[in-house]
Order: structure tokens, then C-alpha cells, then sequence
């Protein structure tokens, strides 16, 4: 600005000097003077009421560009806090789910381990039943044979008593005896 009135000032000398004539780069003083004089007014009222509120605006959003900066930081940083809060839960998670899984797994063996346990002494019962029942069977039956044994000898003695004893019919009732019994 002082460069500008400085130049205008020495063009004005100039021109007084060179007699005046109206020429392209010729300098009126009278209009240099008034064009310096509404620069300066024009530049001390746009200081005081233009400059002003041009800055105060630049201020304000200066202030809301950093606010909104710190806020969007503010933002970024709870993100990443609630990120890693995500990330630590999602890791118990899959840790507890690992852990419930193992314990499915070990109560389904012992589960499958006493399911075994009891259908084997299931069978081994009802084996000891079989065999138990087999056995009083078996028993009955030889008692069965031993009173008809005895039936059947107490019954030969009988006959045997009752007829005359020679060798040859004493085979006879021997032979028929056994084949009797045979049958039975």
C-alpha cells in the first residue's frame, strides 16, 4: 500500500516536470491524489468493518473445524475401544463355548460309559437268571429221573419177588426192564 502511494507520488512528479501532455503514461495529479485518497478510505473502512467480521467468521469456523476434528478423534478413539471390547468378549465367548462343548463331550462319555456299565450287568443278570433257572431245571429233572428210577426199581423188585427165579427168565424180565426204561 505504501509502495502504491509512494509510486503514484513519484508519477505525479514526474509528470509536473515533463510539462504535461496528455500522453499514455502521463499522470494527472489531481486524479492521483483523489484515487490514493479513496484507497486509503476504502482500506481503513473495510479495516474496521469488513476485516472484522471476515475474520471473526474465519475464527468461528477455524474453531468448528477443530472441534469437529477432535470430535471425529474422540470418535475414532471409542471406536476402537469398543472394537476391542468386542474382540475380548467375542474371545470369552468362544472360550466359554469351547469349555461347554468339552464338558458335553465328557459327560457324553460317562453317560455312554455307564449306559455300558449297566446294560453289561443287565446281561450278566439276566445270564445269571438263565443259567440259575437252568440249573433248577435241570436239578428237577435229574430228581425226576431218580424218583422214577426208584419208581421203576422198587416196581421190578416188586415183580421179581413175586415170581419164581430161574436164569433165563431172570434175563427175560432183566432185558424187558432196560428196554422199559429205555423208552422212558
Amino acid at each position: 500500500m505504501i509502495a502504491n502511494t509512494l509510486f503514484a507520488f513519484i508519477a505525479l512528479v514526474v509528470s509536473e516536470t515533463e510539462g504535461g501532455s496528455g500522453g499514455l503514461l502521463s499522470v494527472n495529479g489531481g486524479l492521483a491524489f483523489w484515487t490514493t485518497l479513496t484507497f486509503i478510505l476504502l482500506l481503513i473502512l473495510l479495516t474496521k468493518f469488513a476485516w472484522k467480521p471476515i475474520l471473526s467468521a474465519l475464527k468461528q469456523r477455524e474453531d468448528a473445524i477443530k472441534d469437529s476434528l477432535e470430535q471425529a478423534e474422540k470418535a475414532k478413539d471409542e471406536a476402537k475401544q469398543i472394537l476391542t471390547q468386542n474382540q475380548n468378549s467375542l474371545a470369552k465367548v468362544e472360550e466359554e463355548s469351547k469349555k461347554i462343548i468339552e464338558e458335553s463331550r465328557i459327560y457324553a462319555e460317562n453317560l455312554k460309559e455307564q449306559m455300558l456299565k449297566a446294560s453289561k450287568e443287565q446281561a450278566q443278570k439276566i445270564i445269571n437268571e438263565a443259567t440259575a433257572e437252568i440249573d433248577r431245571k435241570k436239578n428237577a429233572s435229574f430228581d425226576e429221573l431218580k424218583n422214577q428210577i426208584a419208581q421203576i426199581s422198587v416196581q421190578a423188585a416188586e415183580k421179581i419177588l413175586k415170581e419164581v427165579l430161574d436164569a433165563e427168565k431172570n434175563k427175560k424180565l432183566v432185558d424187558k426192564y432196560i428196554n422199559d426204561i429205555s423208552k422212558n
